[in-house]
């Protein structure tokens, strides 16, 4: 397996924030970090990993929340939709991150777009651009993976009815971009909304009522 894939729960809303190592190199992406992250921090020092990438699936404060201390920390690059960087960097959604509790989004290296690719050592991350639950929400695909941040969990996808969502775009998102991906694809989540803590497309395809039921 060209990747190895660790996950921690961060901050009040437990945000998964996941770790993306090139087994060969030693290269490493964090997906979605909503804080410290200490047993993946911990984890990345005992084994000497470097990290390149700070990918956010979408602009929600729970999963940004620790773009800075881990940017700060690393050196590496923030990465987000382009849509997404200009909907919260809006006044009105950094004041609303701060009520919430959460610090506002900052910055962003590389705004990305749909098919953007990522260099990880020896393996390489695909963004898919799957709008729905934000304007700006992605995907990232390794072949075998796929981080869904709030788009697709376990039986669930994500909510639409918070700004900037459109049930619509979710389910053109889930039907074209998700569903093509092959059945054996490893679904890592934004969050564990269900029995357990990931799956497969395959498995999705078959009990997930929001591909069972509108599709």
């Amino acid at each position: 397996m060209p990747i190895l894939v660790l996950a921690e729960k961060v901050g009040p809303l437990e945000v998964l924030s996941y770790l993306a190592v090139c087994r060969e190199t030693g290269d490493a992406l964090l997906v979605d970090p909503g804080g410290h992250a200490p047993v993946l921090a911990r984890k990345m020092d005992q084994e000497g990993w470097r990290l390149r990438w700070i990918v956010n699936t979408h602009g929600h404060a729970d999963h940004t929340a620790g773009n800075d201390q881990w940017a700060g920390h690393t050196g590496a690059a923030v990465v987000m939709h382009r849509l997404d960087w200009e909907f919260f960097s809006r006044p009105e959604m950094r004041a609303q991150a701060q009520a919430e509790g959460f610090p506002p989004l900052t910055r962003v290296d590389c705004p990305v777009e749909d098919e953007h690719r990522l260099p990880l050592g020896r393996c390489q991350a695909r963004v898919i651009h799957t709008p729905g639950h934000t304007p700006g929400s992605i995907c990232l695909y390794f072949p075998g993976h796929l981080f869904t941040g709030d788009t697709l969990f376990v039986e669930a996808a994500g909510r639409t009815d918070l700004p900037g969502g459109s049930l619509e775009q979710l389910l053109g998102s889930l039907e074209k971009k998700i569903m093509p991906l092959p059945d054996d694809t490893r679904l890592w989540p934004g969050h564990d909304y269900g029995g357990v803590a990931t799956s497969t497309l395959g498995q999705e395809k078959l009990n997930n009522p929001y591909l069972t039921d509108f599709f």
